[in-house]
């Protein structure tokens, strides 16, 4: 996570479990104006009409992972040319385009928003924020294997950024809660320790494994972890999932009463 990042929005993607995202908001060089992509957002205004078989790949994940057109391949042309000329570098236009992209997904676009990061990701495809935002998207649409791959390939390019590994291992937990497959839950928990390895102070990691670890029926573990959270933020506590944990354990120290 770069020193630009801003702080952190949460968008209540689970009840038990919010899913939080940092939106980067680094000021863009002064030469930098705003660059209309091919047609600008009219690619992902979608028509009552329109055939619900057809894939439209810019609104689809890396603009779906498939082959390029001969059109497609015109228009990024076109696209890179004219983001060369406003930008400094493509890293700085790729900062530009994922910046825009949260915004959209904030306010709920996420066609726009796809298509945002789906342009910075043209522009930089070691841009984190594109594979988070993605994975963000694909969580909400309730594509959770899509979800879980697109943020494993922002780590791969920011394997140090712990508030995505929250991310990947809340995603994880939601699918093991929903199929039960202990190799999720395994990972989730492998992954949740590696987060505190690079940052102690995020409440929200530890309140993923206080559960991950009631999921596992370890309740002194579960008890030990939300405590850890809850004196680095009381807010983070979820009371539903408290009371579960109360009903299987009293709380040790006495502080849930």
């Amino acid at each position: 996570m770069n020193n630009r990042t801003k702080g952190m929005r949460f968008f209540g993607l689970l009840v038990w479990l919010p899913l939080g995202v940092f939106a980067q908001t680094g000021p863009l060089a002064s030469s930098a104006r705003r660059v209309e992509a091919g047609k600008g957002d009219t690619v992902v205004e979608v028509s009552k009409n329109a055939n619900p078989t057809v894939v439209n790949p810019m609104v689809t994940p890396l603009f779906g992972e498939q082959a390029k057109t001969a059109e497609h391949i015109t228009w990024e042309v076109r696209f890179l040319n004219e983001c060369d000329k406003n930008f400094s570098n493509r890293a700085e236009a790729s900062q530009f385009f994922s910046t825009r992209a949260w915004e959209y997904l904030t306010e709920g676009q996420l066609d726009t928003a796809t298509y945002r990061f789906n342009l910075a990701w043209l522009l930089n495809d070691k841009n984190s924020d594109t594979y988070w935002g993605l994975g963000v998207i694909s969580y909400q649409q309730n594509k959770m294997p899509e979800s879980i791959r697109l943020l494993k390939k922002g780590l791969e390019v920011a394997d140090s950024n712990a508030v995505l590994m929250t991310d990947l291992a809340t995603v994880e937990l939601k699918q093991y809660k929903e199929n039960k497959d202990n190799a999720l839950l395994e990972d989730a928990i492998s992954v949740l320790n590696k987060a505190l390895q690079y940052d102690v102070t995020n409440a929200n990691t530890f309140m993923r494994l206080s559960w991950a670890n009631f999921a596992k029926g370890d309740y002194a573990a579960a008890w030990e972890n939300l405590h850890k959270g809850r004196s680095l933020d009381l807010a983070a506590v979820d009371f539903v999932y408290l009371q579960e944990l109360r009903d299987k354990m009293p709380d040790p120290k006495g502080f849930f009463k």
